[in-house]
């Protein structure tokens, strides 16, 4: 009975190995962490006043994409681009919206374009583009972070007659 006792306690203090859990790092933690972000994706997309009361994410990024097109169309529809270069009918912008809520506004031009003087097109943009309301960065898991996206804003619509 003595040698089945001391083999049943033998066996209770083996057995409480399989009951220790192994605890991760706050290396490993980290890592796993950072692999599981997205980095392409921000939770929350670049807003105005006006879109803070939609509630869908889908409606608010397409409310501000909408917004910033028509107000930088508004700005350059002043004849000056359009006397210059008549010939442009769309230009591309890419909008970099930072953190602190500033934004940087650069035309994209192609790699081959000769057509354009590309200076004077990025000059009148930086020229016009001011002014706009208050524009709330992007959002990634509670941080303000930067954000860019390219927009075409078409410089001649067509009337119709």
């Amino acid at each position: 009975m003595k040698q089945f006792s001391l083999f049943f306690l033998f066996l209770i203090f083996q057995s409480c190995q399989y009951f220790e859990k192994q605890v991760p790092s706050e290396k490993e933690l980290l890592d796993q962490q950072i692999k599981e972000i997205n980095w392409k994706e921000v939770d929350q997309y670049p807003s105005i006043s006006d879109c803070e009361q939609l509630t869908n994410n889908e409606q608010r990024k397409n409310c501000f994409f909408e917004f910033m097109a028509n107000a930088i169309q508004q700005k350059l529809s002043v004849d000056t681009l359009k006397i210059l270069f008549p010939k442009l009918d769309t230009i591309e912008v890419k909008v970099t919206v930072n953190s602190d809520s500033s934004m940087l506004f650069e035309p994209q031009f192609p790699k081959d374009s000769v057509a354009y003087d590309t200076i004077k097109i990025d000059s009148i943009l930086k020229l016009k583009l001011v002014d706009f309301p208050k524009v709330n960065p992007a959002i990634k898991r509670g941080i303000p972070v930067k954000t860019q996206f390219i927009l075409p804003v078409i410089i001649k619509s067509e009337t119709k007659k």
